[in-house]
């Protein structure tokens, strides 16, 4: 099978390190999503994401024609910003996961789906990964913006 740069490949994750996973497309050759490519929100790590022996959807980023090597992007099948804000609605409360805190402490990060991230008010007190309810405040579609409360 011929793999081409922009297709969606089935695969499975075959080993995980620091910067990446690595996922045998269709039972053929094995390419690389770097961690930034399995997830719109910073993770700190691939695990936070994926598993070995996981199967999933990715998009062939790109293919070094040199090298042969294939760099996969797990994160744009988890669907588009406007997609995974259609499951949530204004003054909804729902779970969510403490991802990262701005470095002006405008703000902390919170993840509502693997490829959603909304953000609330500042504090000390969160912590990376951490679960936390929160309260959707506004959602503003042209800013790809979503404004969170804890709760």
């Amino acid at each position: 099978m011929e793999i081409k740069k922009g297709q969606v490949v089935d695969g499975k994750v075959t080993g995980i390190k620091p910067y990446g996973a690595f996922i045998e497309i269709n039972d053929g050759p094995v390419g690389l999503a770097f961690i930034e490519d399995l997830s719109v929100v910073r993770i700190k790590s691939p695990e936070e994401r994926v598993k070995i022996g996981q199967n999933v959807k990715c998009v062939v980023k790109s293919i070094d024609e040199q090298t042969g090597k294939i760099n996969l992007s797990y994160k744009d099948c988890l669907g588009t910003w406007e997609e995974n804000a259609e499951k949530f609605k204004e003054g909804m409360t729902v779970k969510g996961i403490v991802r990262d805190k701005e470095k002006n402490k405008n703000g902390v990060f919170i993840e509502l789906t693997p490829n959603l991230v909304g953000m609330t008010e500042y504090s000390d007190d969160l912590q990376y990964g951490q679960t936390v309810d929160v309260c959707i405040k506004k959602i503003v579609p042209e800013k790809k913006k979503v404004k969170l409360v804890i709760v």
